[in-house]
Parts: C-alpha cells; sequence; structure tokens
C-alpha cells in the first residue's frame, strides 16, 4: 500500500479498535454546541469517547437500554447534559453503576432549573454536576475520573494542569509591566 492509504488505514484500524471510555448523552442535539467543549477536551486527553442523543422524557426505553449496559460496554464515566427539567442525568444515575457528570443546559430560566433538577438527587442516587454550561469541565472531570486507573492519562492531565499554572505563573509577570501613579509592584 502507498504511504497517504496505509497510514489511512492504520487511522480507521484505530478507530475501530477503540472503545469508549466516557459516553456523552445530551437530551437534544441542541445541546451539542456546548458538549463541543467537552469533546474538544477528551480528544486532547486522547481519551475514547462516544456521543449520542437520549432523552429521559421522549426515549425512556433506550435510554435503560443504555445505562444499564453501559458498564458491561467497558465505559467509566458517563456526562448526561439536559436543560429545562434535566431529568436525564438522575435516571441514567438510577439504573448504573457507573459514575454519571450532570451538565445543566441553560435553555430556560438561565439554567437554574437544570442545575437544581440535577444537584437535587435523593440520598443514595448519585450525580456529579459542573456549572451550567460548563462542557469543558465535564470533560476535565471524566479525565479525573479515568486518569484514577490510567497512567498515560495521567500523565497527560498533570501536563494540562501545568499549562494552566504556568499560563498564571505568565500572566502574574506581565503584570508587573503595568503602571499606575499608585501600584506598588
Amino acid at each position: 500500500m502507498s504511504g497517504f492509504f496505509a497510514n489511512f488505514a492504520v487511522v480507521i484500524n484505530q478507530q475501530i479498535d477503540m472503545k469508549p471510555l466516557v459516553s456523552i448523552i445530551m437530551g437534544s442535539t441542541s445541546d451539542l454546541p456546548i458538549l463541543e467543549k467537552t469533546a474538544k477536551f477528551l480528544d486532547s486527553m486522547e481519551i475514547p469517547f462516544e456521543i449520542n442523543a437520549l432523552s429521559a422524557h421522549r426515549t425512556p426505553a433506550q435510554v435503560e437500554e443504555f445505562a444499564v449496559n453501559a458498564a458491561n460496554r467497558g465505559i467509566k464515566v458517563i456526562i448526561a447534559a439536559a436543560g429545562m427539567a434535566a431529568a436525564l442525568p438522575g435516571v441514567i444515575a438510577a439504573m448504573t453503576p457507573v459514575p454519571v457528570i450532570g451538565l445543566p443546559i441553560s435553555s430556560t430560566l438561565d439554567g437554574q432549573d437544570a442545575l437544581f433538577s440535577i444537584v437535587q438527587m435523593p440520598p443514595g442516587v448519585a450525580v456529579a454536576t459542573v456549572g451550567i454550561n460548563a462542557g469543558m469541565n465535564a470533560g476535565v472531570l471524566a479525565t479525573q475520573i479515568v486518569a484514577l486507573t490510567d497512567s498515560e492519562v495521567a500523565k497527560r492531565y498533570a501536563v494540562y494542569r501545568q499549562g494552566l499554572a504556568d499560563k498564571i505563573v505568565k500572566a502574574n509577570e506581565q503584570l508587573k509591566e503595568v503602571k499606575f501613579k499608585f501600584k506598588t509592584n
């Protein structure tokens, strides 16, 4: 095979062999712009993931099938995004031992309705919750969970965290150049 086609075949075979560790579930495809941040972060950490649209209210049988089978499929973390009544994360958490991260989406009431719905879980059915529209933080939390049992992901995440620290150190150095009449540093 020539170079291009050989490389293409390798990429296709890698994608076929990849099994998702994280599952991103959205109640509606209108949530995709928020979840794109999640997907980009997981991609940057080289964590295989899947994305599906499932609705606790409109496709309850499919949600149940997904949740019941998630652990057996090797899913380590589920990110469930929903707006308004936001039942999706809790419904999934009720049917799987896999950790669920709830991502409230701002669709009405500035997302506060979704936030309150997700964080007010009954005792024994836990959903970790990130901020309203905080797609990237959902990806970060999922990465931290996967990193507990994957040393390569842990290394990539440590590099990312160091980059955050380096950025602030650099910004602080640049602040020394900002001049004001009564600024003392």
